[in-house]
């Protein structure tokens, strides 16, 4: 535990949780950790956040995390450039109307408001993250960029670090009681706990091209779409706008398996194929970058090795097609986070954290086959999909099953249907153990919220305010004797009523209980159990129930 200066002086560094990675995923761990009072420390590698306008999808769920984080505000705001863009666009060429939509509103009719106080954000990563990063310090992160994993080493009580400052070269040494690592998809965390990884492995590759154009807003004209897949056979790709005026991205193949270096990507090259893929042959191009990428489907086969951790790209890679992959490592972050609060907060039991892998590795497992699928939906350019890999004849439309609808159907929950699927057919968000709990709108002392507002920092336990059996004073009772973080909510019309709802919403309904029942919801908006309707010993069921899923003894 020391750390040697310039003078060979040592001095100790000890956290909590160590984050190995400071990009989009790592940046929300450290957010979500904050939010919940655990101290921590993350390293990344890099002098800054990203300057590539990349992972611009933060779908539904995303959101709602973030708005359960006080984030909504900042990040719409850093989203404003490309708030009034909507759809996928795939044509030949973008003189003329020609083409089609594959679709023009991404939430046509505005039918997500019946399932979430939340809705699409197109935010790319290179504005979202130093949001991330300014809330993430203000709320005592130990934020340590151009600083690298050197080595680490495990035993039954922590991890001992090796970091160094890529600035200074001074070598830190942090003692940490977990590390989470969200270090990419070449993981070095991964690679040395030897974790191997399922999957079908790389599936087409890119070069991405930054580049500034003036007149292409002219060209593009009033189709103001979040991607446009352009299919010359002779100059196909990808082009997304960056500010709806001057600067784009154009996604170009890149066939690295036929011997093709990306030195061959010379500005010429880039210029042309912009302006075939276009259809505009004088068209000014100034390239400004590029990059390339992989796009690949691979899950890793276990989250966890002892006290360290697997989130995002290190855990699953997934193609962009959906923008699936940065949400699903959001998704994990917080997923992870509430359960590391408990343990360290004394309140659940270690065994919680094996519920980490039981619950997120299937849905990496789910949600990047459907990004797979996704890509040949949208003939994504670059992928040429190999049998049984699905066609244009198997579109399958819009995405929100997957994005809100996913369940646990095992891990920190108590009573799921083990034989569902992690996706079912059809959205069911109705109170059932497993799924992410209902959202409808309520009256708290004169406030409109949603359920999903109420749950982050806490187990909160939704009961109705005249059900048989007290629920309410069973939660109080037992929060104290298990000295468990606890809300409990009344809900109904008279005076005892912590929560009144709509005059035409009936949250047992919704929750599938009676008046009588009750529903224990998760810090993360998951059910983690319900009494479909009054108990004997309301106390019993309850201490019961939550010490099946903190993992107490």
């Amino acid at each position: 535990m020391n750390r040697f200066d310039a003078a060979g002086e040592a001095t100790g560094h000890r956290t909590p949780v160590l984050i190995v990675g400071g990009s989009l995923v790592g940046l929300s761990t450290s957010l979500f950790l904050g939010r919940l009072g655990v101290p921590h420390t993350l390293v990344e590698r890099h002098a800054g956040t990203s300057i590539h306008p990349r992972g611009r999808g933060n779908n539904v769920r995303t959101m709602e995390l973030f708005r359960s984080a006080g984030m909504m505000r900042p990040i719409q705001e850093a989203a404003s450039v490309l708030a009034l863009n909507n759809g996928i666009l795939q044509t030949p060429s973008l003189v003329g109307d020609v083409g089609e939509w594959l679709f023009k509103n991404i939430d046509p009719g505005g039918g997500v408001a019946r399932f979430s106080p939340a809705g699409w954000c197109l935010c790319s990563q290179n504005d979202l993250e130093p949001v991330l990063l300014k809330r993430a310090g203000e709320l005592g992160g130990d934020l340590r960029f151009a600083t690298e994993l050197m080595s680490f080493e495990q035993d039954a009580e922590g991890v001992t670090a090796q970091v160094k400052s890529r600035g200074t070269g001074e070598h830190t040494t942090i003692r940490a009681d977990y590390l989470v690592a969200a270090d990419g998809p070449r993981s070095p965390v991964r690679e040395q706990l030897g974790i191997g990884q399922s999957g079908p492995g790389d599936l087409f590759h890119n070069v991405s091209i930054t580049f500034v154009s003036r007149g292409l807003v002219d060209v593009v004209g009033d189709r103001r779409f979040i991607v446009c897949y352009l299919t010359n056979p002779e100059a196909d790709g990808a082009l997304l706008p960056v500010d709806n005026r001057e600067r784009w991205v154009f996604h170009a193949p890149w066939h690295p398996e036929h011997g093709e270096t990306l030195e061959e990507f010379t500005d010429e090259r880039c210029t042309e194929h912009i302006r075939r893929a276009v259809g505009v042959p004088d068209l000014d191009v100034e390239i400004t970058g590029r990059a390339p990428w992989h796009a690949a489907q691979r899950v890793a086969e276990r989250y966890a090795d002892g006290r360290v951790f697997l989130v995002g790209d290190s855990a699953h890679e997934m193609p962009p097609t959906g923008a699936f992959g940065s949400n699903t490592g959001i998704q994990d972050a917080h997923n992870l986070a509430w359960k590391l609060a408990a343990v360290l907060g004394g309140w659940a039991g270690p065994g919680l954290l094996a519920s980490y892998d039981a619950e997120r590795r299937p849905v990496a497992e789910t949600t990047s086959s459907r990004a797979a699928a996704r890509s040949v939906e949208h003939s994504h350019p670059g992928y040429t999909p190999g049998p049984g890999s699905g066609g244009p004849q198997g579109k399958k439309g819009g995405i929100l099953n997957e994005v809100l609808g996913y369940r646990y159907p095992q891990g920190a929950v108590l009573g799921a249907d083990r034989t569902m699927p992690v996706v079912s057919d059809g959205l069911r968000l109705n109170g059932e153990p497993g799924s992410r709990a209902p959202h409808m709108w309520l009256n708290r002392a004169g406030t409109q919220v949603s359920t999903l507002d109420l749950y982050e920092r806490s187990l909160v336990l939704l009961s109705s305010e005249d059900g048989a059996g007290d629920w309410h004073t069973a939660a109080t009772r037992v929060a104290q004797q298990m000295s468990v973080p606890l809300d409990s909510y009344r809900i109904g019309a008279g005076p005892d009523a912590e929560l009144s709802p709509a005059s035409d919403t009936d949250w047992a309904e919704a929750h599938g209980v009676t008046p009588d029942g009750a529903v224990l919801v998760r810090p993360d908006g998951f059910v983690a159990w319900r009494s479909e309707g009054a108990s004997a010993d309301p106390g019993a069921a309850l201490r019961q129930a939550l010490t099946a899923i903190l993992g107490r003894d």
